[in-house]
């Protein structure tokens, strides 16, 4: 089953894709203008690579969680899917990724980050 990840964030939507269901791959972040042309960008990504699956990071226990957790609901109803969408805890995912790449690249905020979260959210939810 093809799955892919996202970790939604309000300037970039962190994306990663898995197409064996043991690797997931990080991919080009998409760098969010406005609501609707992101979830476009999204719609376009899981039909090109024919996700089955979407699997969406939700912050759980964390301070802001409930308003981030509203935001991220919101915006995964504007992707109108036709696919099973899970939702995976997203907790650390972007200090953990911001760790793993420390000395490897510069970290700018060109979503490489943010798609790297997004491999690690996919990589916890393809251990359950």
């Amino acid at each position: 089953m093809k799955l892919a990840s996202i970790d939604v964030g309000l300037k970039r939507i962190g994306v990663a894709i898995c197409l064996d269901g043991k690797i997931a791959v990080p991919q080009n972040a998409i760098l969010r203008k406005n609501r609707n042309q992101a979830a476009r960008d999204i719609n376009t990504f899981l039909q090109e690579w024919e996700v089955e699956k979407l699997v969406v990071g939700l912050p759980l226990d964390a301070d802001n969680s409930e308003e981030m957790q509203r935001r991220i609901e919101h915006f995964v109803s504007l992707l109108e899917l036709s696919i099973p969408i899970a939702y995976q805890d997203e907790q650390n995912s972007s200090v953990e990724a911001k760790e793993l790449t420390m000395g490897v690249f510069k970290h700018k905020r060109d979503g490489k980050i943010d798609s790297i979260a997004a491999k690690i959210i996919l990589e916890r939810y393809l251990k359950i």
